[in-house]
């Protein structure tokens, strides 16, 4: 081959994966392979899939074929390939399959149907690595796997339990990014608030001093590169509460991504979610009350076995009077190996979509309700994307991808991945609007 190999790569599913696909690709570029933007151009297809709905694994099935019908050489990796028949048995001719977090088997797999051109060379890849993200932010994964056996969950199945990184490994990265300049870490994991209990909280050299692996000491590190630390997937647990005090001092972005999940205790009980979670307004209002501008974020699950029409009552009014900031909501799925799946009387399909345009019509009023406040403030706002007339951005409130976004005017043109100062001057449901106040 008188160039340079090359590789189509497909990415799906959650931030967890799209790390797992960045890590990937840094290894492959180090050994001199070249990304193809399509895949009848590339010599090879890698599909990093996911397995944790049967839409998920319905939109990995496809993506797999899609590859197959325009290449025809495929690995296969990623949460789907934990439990590879169905891969096999839809596509017997991939190249691979391979679970999640198997670099060397997925690298092993590439070398085999097309080996790489000379030796590696670490100077072709940046020290930060190859991402996936824009170049102003990036996903800091600071552990694997999970501990918790959720009913309707298969993760720690397809990922294993939870296995943490120690502290330096992660300031390391991070400041990796920053240097390179990176304007936002989204720390995620599948529990971030287990964080280092694997580890016992084991200590490790940073710097001039030693470092927890506990998430309170990782926060209040990485808040000292100067980038904005946005906390995801964090679980109730009793010691978030000190992690507020990093976001009232400005340490941390007072935001906290929750999976609540649900509201109604007995739910609760059958998806067995940890946390003390009958406690959990009375810790929301404590939370506001230390810092007034935190924004909550979580997901919810409608129509979950078992469910009845007094647990969604009870859920609607737990939200109008948690008042979560942004909220993401799923219709109970069926997920092969579920434990949720053998829990007596299933909802009807009926039910759940009702169920959920219930809920995101309270939780749009909520929303309304709650950026309302924010008109005639200024907030610091991280700019995405620049248009002839308008830029989008996003405020502390808001993570990439999944939230409300803020649209600005200004005198002058702006750039992506900086950060100015806003005034908001309208509220829509969903985003804000307002002009550049400040640089």
């Amino acid at each position: 081959m008188d160039r340079a190999p090359r590789i189509s790569f497909t990415s799906l599913g959650c931030p967890k994966a799209l790390v797992d696909s960045e890590r990937i690709i840094t290894r492959l570029r180090a050994e001199g392979y070249e990304l193809a933007r399509k895949h009848d151009g590339a010599d090879i297809v890698i599909v990093n899939t996911c397995g944790f709905l049967d839409s998920a694994k319905q939109e990995s099935l496809s993506a797999i074929g899609e590859a197959m019908a325009e290449n025809g050489k495929v690995i296969v990796t990623g949460c789907m390939g934990a439990e590879p028949e169905q891969i096999e048995q839809a596509y017997p001719g991939v190249l691979s399959i391979t679970g999640p977090q198997q670099y060397e088997s997925v690298l092993d797999a590439v070398h085999r149907a097309l080996p790489p051109a000379h030796n590696p060379h670490l100077d072709l890849v940046p020290p930060q690595g190859i991402k996936l993200t824009p170049r102003h932010y990036a996903y800091l994964k600071i552990s694997e796997g999970c501990n918790n056996r959720c009913t309707f969950c298969i993760i720690p199945k397809l990922r294993g339990d939870l296995v943490s990184r120690p502290a330096n490994d992660v300031l390391r990265e991070a400041e990796r990014l920053v240097g390179a300049g990176v304007k936002e870490l989204l720390v995620i994991s599948q529990d971030t608030s287990a964080y280092g209990v694997d580890l016992k909280y084991a200590e490790s050299p940073w710097k001039d001093r030693q470092v927890r692996a506990k998430l309170l000491d990782l926060a209040r590190e990485l808040g000292e590169l100067g980038a904005w630390v946005r906390l995801q997937y964090v679980y109730p647990y009793p010691h978030v509460d000190e992690v507020i005090a990093l976001m009232t001092q400005g340490t941390v972005l007072p935001y906290l991504d929750i999976p609540f999940q649900h509201a109604s205790p007995e739910v609760l009980k059958a998806m067995k979610r940890p946390a003390a979670q009958d406690k959990t307004l009375a810790r929301i209002k404590r939370w506001r009350e230390e810092c007034p501008d935190l924004a909550l974020r979580s997901t919810f699950i409608v129509g979950f076995p078992g469910e009845t029409d007094a647990d969604f009552a009870y859920l609607l009014d737990w939200l109008d009077e948690a008042e979560i900031d942004r909220l993401g909501c799923f219709k109970y799925e069926p997920v092969a190996g579920a434990t949720s799946n053998a829990i007596a009387n299933p909802v009807p399909e009926e039910v759940k979509r009702e169920r959920y345009n219930a809920l995101m019509a309270r939780q749009q009023k909520i929303s309304a309700r709650r950026l309302k406040r924010k008109v005639g403030t200024r907030q610091q706002i991280i700019i995405d994307e620049v248009g002839p007339t308008v830029a989008r951005g996003r405020s502390k409130a808001d993570a990439p991808e999944i939230d409300g976004a803020v649209y600005l005017s200004s005198r002058r043109p702006l750039r992506v991945g900086e950060i100015v100062t806003a005034k908001i001057e309208r509220a829509d449901q969903y985003d804000l609007h307002g002009s550049v106040a400040g640089f």
